[in-house]
């Protein structure tokens, strides 16, 4: 039951009766008075922690932080929010009757998140007024096209350490040995061995440069007469199949390439930014012959995986 309700019910329970006319004129005037004066405190308002206002904008503020994680801010969330508040109120204001927030180190977390705040909304506003435009997506899209158009491969492999190793297994091949049981046991692949061998379907492109010119010269259903080496180690390829790409349409990928233009665009800006900056800084504490230190990337977009690498042990 709110506030100025208890306030009224405490002192209605004294009999009127009891006070000359004028007198219950003026209790209640007042009465009257205390009750318009409370409602529009609590109007603007969540509640008043030991005698302090808690505005009803941090609810707002905190809501709309929840629902910009995907969340929907139901009734049950929303009394939620309204206790964290209250709550958060609650240890705050203990924690500024230590003197807490008199320290140096509070003072150092709350400029360090303040920066943070800031970083973010302009990082924010940039990308709200510089969106990714359909023709940007279509252009991308087209290279992704012609570096992965032609023809694709479904291959297998078993990838051995030593050139005898995969000797010996091409030898028990032509004996009648089975490829995918001898690469489920064999293969130091742990992607496609356990499969196999099997590394679906890919372009020629995909893989590394001696593995992918072995591949293209088998005919389906053949396998490498001779061990393919690579920086991985030693490789005896069977080629299953082979058909036209099989890309996805446009509509498919979109938001995946204007997810990774948005995020290039981002970090042009932020290097621009940098290149525009008179920084001068004092002297280096660093031996020259180290490099200069990396950035945090406490700010930066995480990166979008783009078209397909190698398989899992070929790079």
């Amino acid at each position: 039951m709110p506030w100025p309700s208890r306030f009224s019910d405490r002192f209605l329970r004294i009999p009127l009766d009891l006070f000359p006319l004028p007198m219950k004129k003026h209790l209640l005037a007042a009465l009257a008075a205390a009750t318009v004066v409370a409602m529009p405190a609590f109007a603007q308002n969540v509640a008043i922690v030991n005698g302090k206002a808690v505005p009803k904008s941090r609810v707002e503020a905190l809501s709309a932080q929840v629902a910009r994680s995907g969340r929907p801010i139901t009734p049950e969330i929303t009394a939620q929010i309204k206790e964290e508040v209250i709550a958060r109120e609650i240890f705050m204001q203990e924690a500024q009757k230590r003197g807490l927030d008199a320290s140096e180190d509070y003072k150092n977390q709350l400029e360090i998140a303040r920066q943070g705040i800031l970083i973010r909304e302009l990082f924010a506003d940039y990308q709200k007024k510089n969106p990714v435009t359909d023709a940007e997506a279509k252009s991308e899209y087209d290279k992704f096209v012609a570096a992965n158009g032609g023809k694709e491969y479904r291959a297998r492999h078993i990838l051995v350490a030593k050139e005898d190793e995969a000797k010996a297994i091409i030898a028990s091949l032509k004996k009648g040995g089975k490829f995918e049981d001898i690469a489920k046991k064999q293969s130091k692949d742990p992607g496609s061995g356990a499969n196999g061998g099997d590394l679906d379907w890919a372009g020629a492109s995909s893989y590394v440069p001696e593995f992918s010119a072995a591949l293209v010269k088998l005919n389906k259903g053949q396998t490498t007469d001779a061990p393919v080496k690579t920086q991985f180690g030693f490789h005896v390829i069977r080629l299953d199949d082979v058909r036209e790409a099989q890309l996805p349409k446009i509509d498919e990928v979109k938001p995946q390439i204007a997810q990774q233009l948005q995020q290039q665009k981002l970090a042009k800006f932020q290097e621009d930014l940098r290149a525009k900056a008179k920084v001068e800084e004092g002297p280096s504490r660093l031996p020259k012959s180290q490099p200069a230190p990396r950035r945090l990337a406490f700010f930066m977009p995480r990166s979008v995986a783009g078209a397909r690498g190698c398989p899992a042990a070929l790079g």
